[in-house]
């Protein structure tokens, strides 16, 4: 395994996606049976990563440095990193690359946006590809005439140059009037004992337009229900953040880089949605 590998070749870094940082997390003592005094680092990328599984990973490897790093298939590469940033756990994904321009732009009017302020991350710089092949629509979507490519992702930059990111835009649920990104109730309901595992997605709503909903993959042995999930979120979250709906399921569908495949879930949802209205029409 990774744990076995990194002690026999005396790995100093670890490039990981954030399943492979959860699953070290949750190795816990099992992971003292491996001599891993050479490993000074795990950059993690791919997705983002919950706050408790970076805390978990944080007591089980106290030697370890937990960075993250962020970049596109349209910049080539990383475009952020945390080389040089202080400490040992990075909430961020880091500073910009040398060369590397970023703004953050409301994501309705596109005017550029002060230092911890949410909206889009656009990018700028040599990294940046010139546009898709023979596709000059998907080119003026993804890259506006001064060479901003636009990223598509939630962030924020604060007042260190550190670049914090929330979530896809595309992903965002929109309730009534509002925009909840699920990353955020994904990271608490994660914190819960008995969750094993969580997604949110939206679900439609005649009234609301779209309400959260979470899929729930419980602990072995859990008995939590619908109800014990509403109330452990509606404590931390202002009222229009709650989850509304719950669905508990065997396992969460993952891109290999742990993305999670939110299409999948909103299909299998709204097809038993529609087992769920056939037998009273």
């Amino acid at each position: 395994g990774l744990l076995a590998a990194v002690g026999e070749h005396r790995a100093t870094r670890v490039p990981a996606v954030p399943p492979m940082v959860i699953q070290l997390a949750r190795a816990g003592q099992a992971a003292r049976r491996f001599d891993l005094g050479s490993l000074r680092e795990v950059i993690c990328s791919g997705a983002p990563l919950g706050r408790d599984h970076m805390d978990r990973f944080a007591r089980c490897y106290p030697g370890v440095t937990l960075s993250q790093c962020y970049g596109l298939t349209e910049t080539c590469g990383p475009v952020t990193l945390c080389d040089g940033v202080a400490g040992r756990l990075h909430a961020s994904i880091g500073r910009l690359v040398p060369s590397v321009e970023a703004k953050i732009a409301d994501v309705r009017t596109r005017r550029p946006l002060p230092p911890n302020k949410l909206g889009e991350l656009y990018v700028r710089g040599p990294p940046v590809v010139q546009g898709y092949l023979n596709n000059p629509e998907g080119t003026t979507l993804a890259i506006d005439e001064e060479g901003w490519l636009h990223t598509g992702d939630l962030c924020y930059i604060d007042g260190r140059g550190l670049v914090y990111l929330v979530d896809r835009i595309k992903e965002l649920i929109k309730y009534k009037a509002y925009q909840v990104a699920p990353a955020e109730l994904e990271e608490i309901l994660c914190r819960h004992p008995e969750v094993d595992d969580v997604a949110v997605i939206p679900y439609p709503d005649e009234e609301a337009g779209e309400i959260p909903m979470a899929c729930v993959v419980r602990n072995a042995g859990s008995n939590i229900g619908e109800d014990d999930v509403f109330l452990f979120v509606a404590t931390k979250v202002a009222p229009y953040k709650k989850i509304r709906r719950v669905r508990f399921v065997d396992f969460i569908p993952r891109s290999p880089s742990g993305k999670i495949l939110r299409r999948l879930l909103r299909e299998t949802s709204l097809e038993n949605q529609r087992l769920e209205i056939s037998p009273r029409l």
